[in-house]
C-alpha cells in the first residue's frame, strides 16, 4: 500500500496483528522491501510481532527523484574530505530516517522495534538517536558508523559498489546480470545452492520494480552523511549489534565499531553469514531478533 511519509509517497507493507509489538524493517543501499525474505518476515508474525517493511525513497515502488543527479561516489569523497559540511547528494540518511518515523506516524504506530541492515542499519542508528521516544529497541545488522579509519571491503568488492552505485542496466536482463554480480560478489558462501537462492531473489526484485536511478542517489546520501559516531553516542535504545563473520562488503569490525559506540550496545556474530540474510540463517536470526526484543 502506498502512504504519505514525511511529505513522499513510499511502498509499506504491514504483516502481522496490529495488537502485537510493532517491528520495523530497513532495507540497505538499493534493495527493495522485497529483499526481507519472506521466510524472515513470516517467523517473526509467528513469534507475535507486528512486522512493516517499506521500500526507501529511489527505490521499489516508493517516491523517486527523476532526473535529479548525483555526484560521481569518487569525487564526492574527494571533495568531503576537504570540505566536510558541503552537501553534495539531493538528500541524506537523516531525511531517510525522517521517511522511516513518517512510516510510523502513518500507521499511528507510537514506538516500534527498529531492525536495519547495511545502509538500514546506518539509517537506524540516526533514527534512535534523533527519536529515541519512537524506538522500543534498535538491531544494526552487517552495518558501520563509516568512522574515519574502519577497514573497508577489499578492492574487487569495492569497484563492484562502485559499479552498482553508478550502473545504469536499460534492460530487465542486464539488471539481472548486474545483480547476480554484485550479490555473489557479497552474499555468504553457499556454492550452487545459494546461487539458486540469489537467482530468485535477484528476478524477484526485478520484476517488481526496475529503476537503476536510485542507487546513485542513496550511495550519495551515505557519503554526504559520513561519519555516524555522533548518531551512535546518543543512542538511548537498547541495542544488540548483529553481523556475519564473512561480510565482504563491510567487515564485522565495523560492527563492533557501532557497538563499541553504542552504550550498552551487545554484538552477537554469526559464522557463515556474508553481506546478506541467506535462508540458512533466518531461524537463527530470528531467534536474536525476538530475543532481543523480549529483553533477553
Amino acid at each position: 500500500m502506498q502512504l504519505t511519509a514525511n511529505g513522499i509517497s513510499l511502498e509499506v507493507e504491514d504483516h502481522g496483528s496490529k495488537s502485537d509489538p510493532a517491528l520495523l524493517l530497513i532495507m540497505g543501499f538499493s534493495g527493495q522491501l522485497s529483499l526481507w525474505p519472506d521466510t524472515f518476515v513470516d517467523g517473526l508474525v509467528e513469534s507475535g510481532f507486528r512486522v512493516i517493511r517499506f521500500d526507501n525513497r529511489d527505490i521499489g515502488l516508493s517516491h523517486k527523484l527523476h532526473g535529479v543527479k548525483a555526484p560521481h561516489p569518487i569525487w564526492q569523497l574527494l571533495v568531503k574530505r576537504f570540505f566536510p559540511r558541503r552537501q553534495m547528494a539531493p538528500y541524506r540518511l537523516t531525511d531517510m530516517a525522517a521517511d522511516a518515523v513518517g512510516v510510523l506516524d502513518a500507521l499511528e504506530i507510537e514506538r516500534a522495534h527498529v531492525l536495519g541492515v547495511s545502509m538500514g542499519g546506518m539509517i537506524s542508528q540516526i533514527l534512535a538517536a534523533e527519536y529515541p521516544d519512537r524506538v522500543l529497541s534498535l538491531m544494526p545488522v552487517m552495518t558501520s558508523t563509516n568512522a574515519p579509519g574502519l577497514p573497508g571491503p577489499d578492492g574487487d568488492v569495492r569497484k563492484a559498489l562502485i559499479k552498482a552505485a553508478r550502473n545504469r542496466p536499460e534492460t530487465a536482463d542486464e539488471a539481472m546480470a548486474a545483480g547476480m554480480r554484485f550479490f555473489t560478489a557479497i552474499g555468504s558462501p553457499g556454492g550452487e545452492e545459494r546461487h539458486a537462492e540469489i537467482e530468485e531473489l535477484i528476478r524477484k526484485n526485478v520484476e517488481r520494480s526496475f529503476y537503476p536511478e536510485g542507487p546513485s542517489r542513496q550511495m550519495a546520501a551515505i557519503i554526504d552523511t559520513g561519519n555516524l559516531r555522533p548518531w551512535a553516542a546518543r543512542v538511548q535504545a537498547d541495542t544488540l549489534v548483529i553481523h556475519g563473520a564473512d561480510d565482504p562488503l563491510i567487515p564485522y569490525a565495523c560492527g563492533e565499531d557501532v557497538a563499541a559506540n553504542i552504550g550498552g550496545a551487545r554484538f552477537e556474530l554469526i559464522d557463515g553469514m556474508g553481506h546478506d540474510l541467506p535462508q540458512i540463517k533466518h531461524a537463527e536470526l530470528t531467534d536474536m531478533v525476538v530475543k532481543h526484543c523480549l529483553g533477553g
